[in-house]
């Protein structure tokens, strides 16, 4: 007489057979352990990371911050002090070539007071381009102002060491008066004037657009160097409208509607689940390859990476400037933007002709061309500026923040 086995007696003999030298414990213990226990104590701290313990640690990571801004703000302050004064007449590293290869403008509005935003912007340009040397001696700084009242110490400080165009000095202007005419619209403004002064007085062969609050990595030179002679002299780079030195840290996870970084992210689990699965073989002793074992570890690291978060495995690209890439741009954010001059122009063309509101300002719009004109623009990563601002100079921020 034969007796029926119910499938949860069944189960329950299955999981009886299983120890811990079996590979499917072994793999589901070491996911367990890992996204588990593991990598939320190694990253709960970490900004980027989807194990970051935000209620826990993001006010006072701010407050930190905004401490540590004031701090390097007022070192910033005492590094122009005790600079000799170049009167303004000549850049404070050294006379530029009547026809520099490449503008660095700084457009630049005063805001919160103390943190002195510009200064540390203009003193890292100001190292980094002693440190660079001859290879930089056709790079130019340039400031530019676009502050309407007269109260802007840091330009008039700045006025003594670098050229300054000054948007509304001497004019009168009606922009207060005009309720057609809002933040935004006079910000893309501003950044049209910047760029069109730019071009105007040095036509140069690129314009480096730089917010006054977007502070250059210490491999910006170097990159921006191989890029511009090297790579976008490939043939799908060339006239390109612009090319994006940031991108948010927040907005660069690969679960995001970009398609080029899902290709990347599933690059990642091809790459890294072979040396994984290769690893575990080895030291469990196990006999050749598994290709279940290899699907684990490709979908194993491609979760780690993604919740530990891209930006900071970006930052390996950082060994050599070969390393960094170039890929096509998404919509937000203008911190810092390279023009080359022709692409500049029709930029400024572009522009001229569109407004900008709340909820189309001046990012949006750059973004809007690349489809309604048939354009093409390119971020590069990992960044190449860090954005210190947390006060908007658009709208009022009681509780700057980190996220």
């Amino acid at each position: 007489m034969t007796t029926s086995t119910s499938p949860a007696a069944m189960l329950l003999r299955r999981l009886r057979r299983l120890s811990w030298n079996s590979t499917a414990v072994q793999l589901f213990i070491l996911t367990v352990v890992t996204f588990g226990l593991l990598a939320p104590l190694a990253c709960h701290r970490l900004l980027h990371s989807y194990f970051y313990l935000r209620h826990w640690h993001l006010n006072q990571m701010s407050q930190e911050f905004l401490q540590q801004n004031l701090k390097e703000g007022e070192a910033a302050l005492h590094y122009f002090e005790e600079l000799p004064s170049a009167n303004g007449s000549v850049p404070i590293v050294w006379q530029a070539t009547p026809r520099p290869w490449l503008v660095i403008t700084i457009i630049t509005v005063d805001r919160q007071p103390g943190f002195h935003y510009v200064l540390q912007v203009v003193s890292q340009f100001h190292r980094l381009l002693q440190q660079c040397g001859p290879q930089c001696e056709g790079h130019q700084l340039f400031l530019c102002n676009v502050e309407r009242s007269v109260s802007h110490f840091d330009a008039k400080l700045l006025s003594k060491y670098v050229p300054v165009a000054n948007r509304y000095e001497g004019t009168e202007d009606d922009y207060g008066d005009d309720p057609s005419t809002n933040s935004f619209e006079k910000e893309k403004q501003d950044y049209v004037y910047c760029l069109e002064s730019s071009l105007q007085t040095y036509n140069p062969d690129y314009v480096l657009m730089v917010e006054d609050d977007a502070i250059p990595e210490e491999q910006i030179f170097p990159v921006l160097e191989h890029l511009l002679r090297a790579r976008f002299s490939e043939p799908h780079l060339q006239d390109a409208l612009y090319l994006k030195l940031y991108h948010p840290e927040r907005l660069q996870h690969y679960i995001n509607p970009e398609p080029m970084r899902i290709l990347e992210w599933i690059g990642v689990g091809m790459l890294l689940g072979p040396v994984l699965t290769w690893i575990y073989m080895k030291f469990a002793c196990r006999p050749g390859f598994s290709w279940p074992v290899m699907l684990f570890f490709s979908l194993y690291s491609m979760g780690l990476v993604e919740l530990v978060g891209r930006h900071y495995f970006l930052e390996l690209r950082r060994l050599s400037p070969s390393l960094y890439s170039v890929v096509p741009a998404s919509q937000c954010c203008t911190p810092a933007m390279l023009f080359p001059a022709p692409a500049a122009r029709r930029t400024l063309t572009y522009l001229s002709q569109m407004y900008c509101h709340k909820g189309f300002g001046k990012d949006m719009a750059l973004y809007s061309l690349l489809r309604a004109k048939g354009e093409r623009a390119y971020v590069v990563e990992p960044n190449l500026v860090k954005h210190i601002g947390l006060f908007s100079s658009l709208r009022y921020n009681f509780h700057p923040s980190l996220l």
